[in-house]
């Protein structure tokens, strides 16, 4: 059970990767035809249907929780308020909480850092316009 977790959680992160560069199954496959290449089984970015049921559910909870969003911070993660709410809603059993939740913590870090660095992008883009 372990090894199915670490496997999603690894197809998880490639796909977020593959996300953050605009890469997808598709255009990794147009890619391929025209170089007339082979797709190489290992760098072919996952899709949705690749994940469990689980994961499915881990990010519909994910993106059903709350944003908390400051104005000079940014995003500084998500709102647990209505975890418990979700979790019955999407009928996750007692056995699965600590994956789903630890999943969760994955997703809003990444999610946190992603935000940090677009806010400091911006925030040099407005001080070299400024010449500072």
């Amino acid at each position: 059970m372990q090894d199915q977790k670490e496997q999603a959680m690894d197809r998880l992160e490639r796909m977020h990767k593959n996300l953050d560069t605009g890469m997808t199954r598709i255009k990794y496959l147009n890619m391929c035809e025209q170089l007339d290449q082979e797709p190489i089984e290992i760098e072919i970015p996952p899709d949705w249907e690749d994940f469990p049921d689980i994961i499915i559910s881990i990010i519909s909870i994910f993106n059903s929780l709350g944003d908390k969003v400051y104005p000079e911070i940014g995003y500084t993660g998500k709102d647990f308020t209505n975890f418990e709410f979700l979790l019955k809603h999407y009928n996750i059993k007692n056995s699965q909480i600590d994956y789903v939740y630890e999943t969760i913590l994955w997703l809003d870090s990444r999610a946190i850092e992603k935000s940090q660095k677009r806010l400091k992008a911006e925030y040099d883009r407005m001080k070299n316009k400024n010449g500072r």
